[in-house]
């Protein structure tokens, strides 16, 4: 019976998006085949397997809702019950923290593919691809909070190592899964109070990136990204990896630039920065997130700003040219749910802006009747994107609202019972 409904319900909004020109089964297949990197860090709070207990070098976790994965197993077995959840292109996004040593005393300077073994098989047996991101932080080689800017030359050292083998590491990625491994450089440097030098630690950083980028590789297969942050906790004055140290960066250094949502003054929006970027650039890597106040990472909601980044990616035909990763961790509430909620919602925002009639739109600005523009975009916000979404969720096979029973139902059976 509720099939039957959603599908009546599609008709409906099929023949409201012709009224507009919009082919709706073109605008399913265009936002389905957009690749979405999901993070694996929401699923155990960002602790990783190498032993550590505490976060340090700005990264915080609140909240304490039962059934945190405890190992790789329970982390991959969580991956597999959100991705039920979830509709459209999938990749898994990971962190170097989570290598599996079994047992070898190896540091991070050390790692090689053997301790993603594991997560190579398993993301072949699913299907997916997987990016990856070296681990500046929650290491007791961290300098304070400095990493690739440490004054220590022992310190810098340790992390190049590290940054190289990252990179080797998602080569391998790449060469056994088929598909570019995103490889995305964040390093939490930076001071608590005013500094009194700003471009020292910025000199030592650009020798340090230098130096883990000087080993070539097939950017096609390999794609580098260094990501900006305002400030971050117990960085709250410097950052040595500012908006524009990262992206002179990028441009000068032919890596990409990674946006977060999350990591600029709330008055900002990343969407604004797209097409600007893009006349420059020929890729960029977006971190999608939600940023409250000051904290950066929250679960990613349907909102204005989420669907003004989505539309500048599918209005201008930049999905080629842009990678598309969610980064968040939430631990006050069920860590599935918060994949799938944030995980929906950005696919939803493609959806919904390969739905747009941007065409007219346009075509009203261009003959510059502004009242017929702005009409047009009101208007449609009143197109039936539900009903298109409840059909598209439908024939993947994904569920509508009955995920949150059947999470609840998991985390009841399975979650409710770890450690």
């Amino acid at each position: 019976m509720k099939e039957a409904l959603i599908i009546k319900g599609f008709e409906y909004a099929r023949e409201q998006y012709e009224k507009v020109g919009i082919d709706v089964e073109k605008a399913i297949e265009r936002a389905d085949k957009i690749a979405l990197s999901m993070h694996c860090w929401q699923g155990d709070d960002v602790v990783g397997f190498e032993g550590a207990d505490t976060l340090t070098g700005g990264i915080a976790v609140t909240g304490n809702h039962p059934g945190r994965a405890c190992t790789p197993i329970e982390l991959r077995e969580d991956i597999d019950q959100a991705r039920k959840f979830i509709p459209g292109k999938t990749k898994l996004n990971l962190h170097a923290c989570y290598a599996e040593k079994n047992g070898k005393k190896i540091d991070r300077d050390s790692y090689t593919l053997d301790e993603f073994r594991n997560w190579v098989e398993w993301a072949k047996q699913q299907g997916l691809g997987l990016d990856f991101n070296p681990t500046f932080f929650s290491h007791p080689k961290m300098d304070g909070n400095f990493s690739l800017s440490s004054f220590n030359e022992d310190t810098r050292r340790f992390w190049i190592e590290h940054g190289k083998r990252c990179h080797e590491i998602g080569l391998e990625f790449a060469k056994r899964l088929n598909e570019p491994c995103i490889i995305n450089y964040w390093m939490p440097d930076g001071y608590k109070d005013n500094c009194a030098d700003s471009v020292i630690r910025r000199k030592l950083m650009t020798t340090s990136l230098d130096a883990i980028f000087s080993e070539k590789a097939d950017d096609t297969l390999v794609p580098c990204a260094v990501e900006s942050k305002l400030f971050g906790v117990g960085i709250e004055s410097y950052t040595v990896v500012s908006h524009e140290y990262a992206l002179c960066y990028a441009l000068s250094r032919n890596k990409l630039y990674c946006l977060d949502s999350g990591h600029f003054h709330p008055t900002e929006t990343i969407a604004s920065k797209i097409s600007p970027l893009l006349l420059f650039m020929d890729t960029l890597l977006l971190h999608v997130s939600r940023g409250v106040r000051w904290d950066s990472d929250h679960v990613v909601t349907y909102g204005d700003e989420l669907q003004q980044i989505m539309d500048e990616i599918i209005f201008n035909d930049f999905e080629s040219r842009v990678f598309i990763g969610l980064d968040y961790f939430d631990a006050s509430i069920n860590r599935i749910a918060a994949w799938i909620i944030g995980m929906r919602n950005a696919r939803k925002a493609l959806l919904a802006a390969s739905l747009a009639p941007i065409s007219l739109i346009r075509k009203a600005e261009f003959e510059g009747d502004h009242t017929l523009r702005l009409a047009l975009m009101e208007e449609r916000k009143n197109l039936p994107v539900g009903a298109v979404w409840d059909y598209y969720c439908l024939t993947q096979g994904v569920h509508g609202s009955e995920w949150i029973d059947m999470v609840k139902q998991y985390e009841r059976r399975v979650l409710d019972l770890r450690c």
